[in-house]
């Protein structure tokens, strides 16, 4: 593979079906850190500025929309297709345990509240990525490099830490990816106890089934191109999406009354339902590579855009999974929905083995993305091709080997899921965009009584302290579970 195959490897483009021919596009938000495939710059490249440098007055005339050149750009219901499915994965299934952890009532505000955030925070990554783009006159940016440049662009004295934001970016991409993947270990492995032991009456620990994925899963991973794993996402689509179907059916059958269930969660597990919902809706790293890659990239905003219209359509798939799930289930619901359903169904069995498939091929597209981040730098450093192709796959089971220790660890997946939200998605979704936004608007000001700045600041208040919260008491309950065990 080329250095330029590795650099550019996750596009996901319908209409360019004979290149990844049905990837996994449930899981777009892997499509984190690179440019999109095909993009070719030939504006001005960005410069790097002397500390004092100052973009504010540059580039007034340069449309960066019109001056992309995409070999396979996207139509807008493409676009929205991948949105759908970046957005609906384990967190969707993880939502009736959400809503245990909120209540009825606060569960479905909450996530209403939660998503309008998230989607605002999309808005503001896109807008800023436009006005930089504008700035420094080029196509297109990445999350890494928005960031990067919004403090080039922003107070002087923090000029000097753009190198650092970016890194910092990517860091947390990384830390995110890794998490899912962790997740994803634990997710297979509660399925497969669960059937294994409504079959055949066979009672072995979690941790025993990761260990027997453990080779499966290094060899998954030991592909190198995306274009090989396309048959495998088409299959794990299939699965996600029958799964779905059956699970509604399942959920929505002898419904108990609303007054049944609490309508208000304790106030102490509000921060583990933060957790589970943000990492739900955490698809802000897949933003910018699918508006990058439109044909009608001004279509992608705007109150009735490709953004709007699908998260208000993932937005109600989240609340209605939530809301009868929990009404269905009660404090029985678990960290997946899939755990719920009833034993001894061969219908049911079949979701939890379909599901389970879908997540374990789905790993090997999530992975990629720490790998396409931090191998380069490592690759850069080692003589020859040979070696090189020895330390890729010693690198690669080693990552896949790290996750499988984090999930051993902590093998609660509803603890794991709220875990991995706190930790990464409130940063990326929550505290990220608005610090970018504050900067890119440091020398244009923030509007009347600077109510931007305002609710930039509010936006980051509410990142941190769900960060915390969630951090602090989904740890707590862990430990706490491990001592028992």
């Amino acid at each position: 593979m080329s250095h330029k195959e590795e650099a550019e490897p996750l596009l996901l483009q319908a209409d360019n079906s004979s290149h990844l021919d049905g990837t996994q596009e449930s899981d777009l938000e892997n499509n984190l850190y690179t440019r999109p495939s095909g993009a070719k710059t030939t504006a001005i490249s960005l410069q790097k500025p002397t500390a004092d440098h100052d973009y504010s007055v540059t580039g007034e005339h340069f449309d960066p929309l019109s001056r992309r050149q995409i070999d396979h750009p996207t139509s807008n219901f493409d676009t929205m297709v991948h949105l759908l499915k970046g957005n609906i994965g384990t967190g969707i299934l993880a939502m009736p345990d959400a809503f245990r952890n909120a209540g009825l009532a606060v569960g479905t505000l909450g996530t209403v509240i939660i998503g309008l955030i998230c989607v605002h925070t999309m808005h503001l990554l896109v807008k800023c990525a436009h006005e930089l783009c504008r700035r420094t006159q080029v196509p297109t940016l990445n999350f890494a490099e928005v960031a990067e440049t919004s403090f080039k662009v922003g107070p002087t004295s923090l000029r000097k830490f753009s190198g650092f934001a970016r890194t910092l970016i990517n860091v947390f991409l990384c830390i995110t990816q890794m998490g899912f993947c962790c997740v994803y270990f634990v997710f297979v492995a509660n399925n497969i106890e669960q059937i294994v032991n409504e079959r055949f009456g066979v009672n072995l620990a979690p941790r025993t089934y990761m260990a027997m994925l453990l080779i499966p899963m290094i060899f998954l991973n030991m592909i190198r191109n995306l274009k090989l794993l396309a048959p495998f996402m088409m299959v794990a689509n299939i699965f996600m999406g029958v799964g779905l179907g059956i699970i509604f059916y399942y959920v929505l059958q002898d419904l108990p009354s609303v007054e049944s269930r609490k309508y208000a969660a304790d106030l102490s597990q509000l921060p583990l339902y933060f957790g589970t919902a943000i990492y739900a809706f955490e698809g802000i790293g897949m933003i910018l590579p699918l508006e990058n890659s439109m044909k009608n990239p001004q279509d992608f905003g705007g109150w009735n855009g490709v953004l709007n219209t699908s998260m208000v359509i993932v937005g109600c798939l989240y609340t209605a999974v939530g809301f009868f799930g929990y009404l269905k289930y009660g404090d029985a619901a678990k960290g997946s929905v899939t755990l719920n359903l009833p034993g001894g169904e061969l219908l049911a069995e079949s979701v939890r083995i379909m599901m389970a498939l879908s997540i374990f091929l789905s790993y090997a597209l999530q992975f990629y993305v720490p790998i396409d981040i931090i191998w380069p730098s490592i690759k850069s450093k080692i003589p020859t091709e040979r070696m090189q192709l020895i330390f890729e796959y010693t690198f690669r089971a080693c990552l896949v080997l790290f996750t499988f220790a984090m999930a051993a660890l902590i093998p609660d997946l509803g603890l794991f899921i709220s875990l991995v939200g706190a930790v990464s998605s409130s940063t990326l979704a929550l505290i990220f965009p608005p610090i970018i936004n504050m900067f890119t608007n440091w020398s244009v000001g923030y509007g009347r009584y600077n109510w931007m700045l305002i609710k930039d600041c509010t936006l980051i208040m509410i990142g941190f302290i769900g960060f915390v919260a969630g951090t602090y008491v989904s740890l707590g309950e862990i430990i706490n579970k491990n001592t028992k065990a």
